[in-house]
């Protein structure tokens, strides 16, 4: 009977191993993201003239030599567009949502009432242009096919550094499917403890990387505060993962994820070395 439950449990552990194995493979363009702090959504000031995820923000942190983390998802017409919520009600003051609105409507509206507009990421490429690499956050609500062709059509032409990331799995099996060679990225944290919205069970399957053995991302972005979590632990030290902090706002955090994370993600501080 202990064998028997020996082999069993045995069995599990295996079974979780292959699960969460992410790449293996190290892709040799992981090290060009070497040597940058990652500015979220731009060096932003939400109450100035500078917002979250505007070219005023972008430019900026190009100046400073600062990667950028930026979001996209897409308008009802297919644009994508640079914008974290779904909504439009903290960032514009209005009731509506992206996906409901075609491009030239959201031109109506002003990112926390200053003078910047929601760009497309195509205006955002243009901007960068190559000067600092990019990791993109792909907002996909459910079902990734449209958001990823209309971003990946975008992509195609950029010649600057540039990987994605996502929470949604689907969006990552999807560019490992028809762009292998594209560094990708598995967002993650613990959903329960952010007191999201949603499924428990999936939250579970999400925390834990289960989705890691059909979408193997080059890496792992993490919510830093909990860097203890077993699945995060294993793929960086067990399978060497590059591992990306989100979201540090002060250098006390910086220091004290260091020896935990390869690059970081700060906002609301400038990093020193």
């Amino acid at each position: 009977m202990l064998l028997e439950l020996g082999i069993l449990l045995g069995v599990i552990v295996l079974l979780y191993l292959l699960a969460i194995m992410p790449k293996l493979r190290k892709n040799p363009m992981l090290e060009r993201f070497d040597g940058y702090y990652y500015a979220h959504r731009g060096i932003h000031d939400n109450k100035t003239n500078t917002p979250e995820n505007s070219l005023k923000a972008f430019e900026l942190a190009v100046k400073g030599g600062y990667g950028i983390e930026l979001d996209v998802q897409i308008t009802k017409d297919l644009v994508p567009v640079v914008f974290h919520d779904f909504d439009l009600n903290r960032a514009c003051g209005v009731n509506k949502k992206v996906a409901e609105l075609e491009y030239k409507d959201l031109l109506e509206y002003r990112l926390f009432d200053s003078l910047e507009k929601i760009p497309t990421l195509y205006d955002a490429m243009e901007l960068v242009a190559g000067k600092v690499p990019l990791i993109i956050e792909l907002k996909i609500p459910l079902k990734p096919h449209d958001t990823c062709i209309a971003v990946s059509e975008v992509l195609k032409n950029y010649k600057g550094l540039y990987c994605i990331e996502s929470f949604n799995p689907l969006g990552l099996g999807w560019y490992k499917k028809r762009y292998p060679w594209i560094i990708r990225g598995q967002l993650s944290t613990d959903f329960i403890k952010e007191k999201k919205e949603g499924s428990r069970v999936h939250f579970f399957f999400l925390k834990h990387f289960f989705f890691n053995f059909h979408t193997k991302p080059d890496f792992i972005a993490y919510q830093h505060k909990y860097k203890k979590a077993l699945s995060f632990t294993i793929c960086r030290r067990l399978y060497k993962t590059m591992a990306v902090a989100w979201t540090i706002k002060s250098q006390r955090e910086l220091d004290e994820n260091k020896d935990y994370f390869d690059l970081f993600i700060f906002e609301n501080f400038l990093p020193k070395e």
